[in-house]
């Protein structure tokens, strides 16, 4: 399979036009490390951003980095780390649950709409994304969005692009706002709650005036013999002594609250970022979203039907379940379970030839298919953008 490797934009449009006028389909990849997410490859070639790499931009005033997309995501990090910022939204690592290797890359993070469990306090990858740089399918080198977040008229193409899944155009450089680190993190968790008991409390507390930055809950067996529900505090270290104080005494009715940072809580909120919790077990691993109150119902009424287990983030919200291969990979029982209450969900762990019968992304309605049919054929006529990967026939 032919592969290229554009070290500048312009080189990256002219690879892309060649490919338009050869109707030559091509993978997109940056450190290609989510490459088993999403309905099996119908390229010809892959198009790698590895080779566009390199901070554009650091504004640590104004709290704004720029990188060119394929930048590892691990040096963006570090060079926040160095002035006492962070990305806000606390992208997940796919490696450990998909068995990939290789370093994900600030592109990717963009274009698959990347955010963990600070998206309950932060918001999404893309409401901290302001500005984008790509390649369309007819080889012209496009900007939208710059270093200030500001209103804008007419289609959003930063928002766009941010979860098209490398479907709409090859990134070439994003931008990001930043946030400064926290002085202290403190985690509370309640022990031996049902999943409906800990979502109530995990409700209760997101309601609260004392700003959440993680509310998960772990089912016993998950991550220990008990179960364990995590809300996560950040701020400075007064603030946090009464907030967690304040929040101890709103939960009272849920039991006793135990307090744990440092390392050990640091790694327990990561394994349910990375939902590693699933890594390496031979399961499906699927991803669900719905409102959080009807979390519970949810994952009850999908392990009355397939053997499954599973875990909470974003309060309830985020369902992350892992079933057995089999047929389906438990499709029909999961949609089935969202369709009365409402949600999606997103296969993001499974064989290849179960990728191929199942819809992977949550099917859209006539209608959507319809405007999503329209927004490839404006941005890649030639469809020469990662074929197929989300929607069959797209």
């Amino acid at each position: 399979m032919r592969s290229y490797e554009p070290r500048g934009e312009d080189e990256a449009a002219d690879i892309v036009r060649d490919a338009a006028d050869r109707a030559e389909r091509l993978r997109l990849i940056g450190g290609d490390t989510k490459a088993a997410i999403g309905r099996p490859p119908q390229d010809e070639a892959t198009l790698s951003a590895r080779g566009l790499s390199g901070i554009t931009l650091y504004e640590p005033a104004e709290m704004v980095v720029g990188a060119r997309a394929g930048t590892p995501l691990a040096e963006v990090r570090d060079l926040l780390a160095g002035r006492g910022q962070m990305l806000p939204f606390e992208p997940v690592d796919h490696r450990a649950l998909l068995g990939s290797s290789g370093e994900p890359t600030i592109g990717a993070v963009a274009a698959i709409n990347n955010s963990g469990p600070r998206r309950i306090n932060a918001g999404a990858a893309r409401d901290s994304l302001i500005g984008v740089r790509f390649v369309n399918g007819r080889g012209e080198v496009i900007k939208s969005g710059g270093r200030v977040m500001k209103n804008v008229t007419g289609l959003d193409l930063v928002k766009l692009m941010a979860g098209s899944w490398g479907t709409l155009g090859f990134l070439t450089e994003v931008i990001f706002k930043v946030l400064p680190v926290q002085e202290r993190v403190l985690t509370l968790v309640l022990e031996g709650l049902d999943d409906a008991r800990a979502v109530e409390a995990l409700c209760t507390a997101l309601g609260s005036p004392f700003e959440l930055t993680g509310a998960a809950h772990l089912p016993a067996g998950i991550a220990d013999a008990r179960a364990l529900t995590l809300m996560r505090i950040e701020g400075f270290s007064a603030s946090l002594d009464y907030r967690a104080g304040e929040i101890r005494r709103l939960l009272k009715r849920f039991g006793p609250v135990t307090l744990v940072e440092g390392e050990a809580a640091g790694t327990l909120w990561t394994a349910v970022r990375d939902a590693s919790f699933f890594a390496g077990s031979g399961e499906a691993v699927w991803r669900l979203s719905t409102a959080p109150t009807h979390g519970p119902a949810v994952a009850a009424a999908i392990g009355r039907n397939v053997a499954a287990r599973w875990f909470y983030d974003w309060g309830g919200g985020l369902i992350w379940v892992a079933t057995g291969v089999g047929e389906d990979a438990g499709a029909g029982a999961i949609r089935a379970a969202l369709r009365p209450i409402g949600g999606h969900a997103t296969l993001v762990r499974a064989p290849e030839p179960v990728r191929a019968a199942v819809p992977v992304f949550e099917p859209m309605a006539e209608a959507l298919m319809r405007v999503s049919h329209g927004l490839k054929t404006a941005h890649d006529p030639a469809g020469i953008f990662n074929p197929g990967r989300m929607y069959a026939g797209i």
